[in-house]
């Protein structure tokens, strides 16, 4: 059972001194506050109100297994009283650190064998461009630096996670002129939306020019200038976009073709959300 909260003191508090995410504080000065979620069970959210809320979106996309799980609960307080933290800075691991990567490598079949750990899909994706940038460098095409990403993806909230992504309402934000973005070396092209922009081929053909269209822009910077092309296998803030099935085939073919990386963002299709462990596998 929830705690007895002052709800009307905690909204004025959110008011005086939170900011909330991906939102318009003086909307919600005007609605008087947050609504303040108290307590969840299953798959249901319960806000001071006393309103039962059907959590259609699981948290943000990543209460996979439900509220209240008593097992969760109890495994984690061990831990906390065991060993709550230890970093891996200083040629350290812990058990867990260890044990989740083999865990989480062997949901791949080990076909991705190493598993480096962030606290957030923005994190994640900010690493992956100094990772991949970084992986040009070693291997000595220096030149290799572009990301091709979609216009209306999203890859986070961070400077290099709004660059990345595609939402121009975002790129705006904070810019000082309409389209430029903070991280440079970062390519747009059009998304694999047939049901809003491609009704007027098959799906199969719109499939097919979207993935064109990387390639048209692979061929425009250079192939040589390309580190990597990023991707959700479905796009999850922008709308919950299903490309076309010959869609991801075509640009994997695209990516090999040139001997480009091609980055899955599996923040909200990985971990069994489209059927299968991982959504690439789902996209084929």
């Amino acid at each position: 059972m929830p705690r007895n909260y002052d709800i009307a003191e905690l909204r004025r508090l959110d008011i005086a001194h939170h900011l909330p995410a991906q939102a318009d504080w003086q909307e919600i000065e005007d609605l008087g506050g947050s609504r303040i979620i108290t307590h969840a069970d299953g798959c249901y959210i319960y806000d001071g109100d006393g309103n039962r809320i059907l959590d259609g979106m699981a948290g943000l996309w990543c209460v996979n297994v439900g509220y209240g799980r008593a097992e969760l609960a109890e495994v984690a307080r061990d831990q906390m009283l065991e060993l709550p933290f230890y970093n891996t800075f200083f040629k350290t691991a812990t058990p867990p650190t260890v044990l989740l990567a083999q865990k989480i490598a062997s949901l791949t079949q080990f076909r991705l064998p190493h598993v480096f750990f962030n606290a957030s899909g923005s994190e994640a994706n900010d690493t992956i461009l100094r990772m991949v940038r970084h992986y040009w460098q070693v291997k000595g095409e220096t030149t290799r630096t572009i990301f091709i990403s979609r216009r209306n993806a999203y890859h986070g909230s961070t400077v290099a996670g709004v660059s990345l992504g595609g939402m121009q309402m975002m790129h705006d934000q904070g810019m000082h002129k309409k389209g430029q973005v903070p991280v440079a070396g970062i390519e747009h092209v059009r998304q694999p939306y047939w049901y809003n922009e491609g009704r007027d081929m098959s799906a199969d053909d719109f499939g097919t020019a979207c993935a064109q269209a990387i390639e048209d822009k692979i061929l425009e910077v250079g192939p040589e200038n390309v580190a990597a092309f990023i991707g959700e296998p479905v796009q999850g803030a922008g709308g919950v976009i299903i490309p076309p099935a010959n869609y991801w085939p075509q640009v994997e073919a695209i990516c090999r073709k040139y001997g480009i990386l091609m980055v899955c963002d599996e923040v909200i299709c990985g971990f069994g959300r489209t059927g299968n462990m991982w959504g690439h596998e789902t996209m084929g």
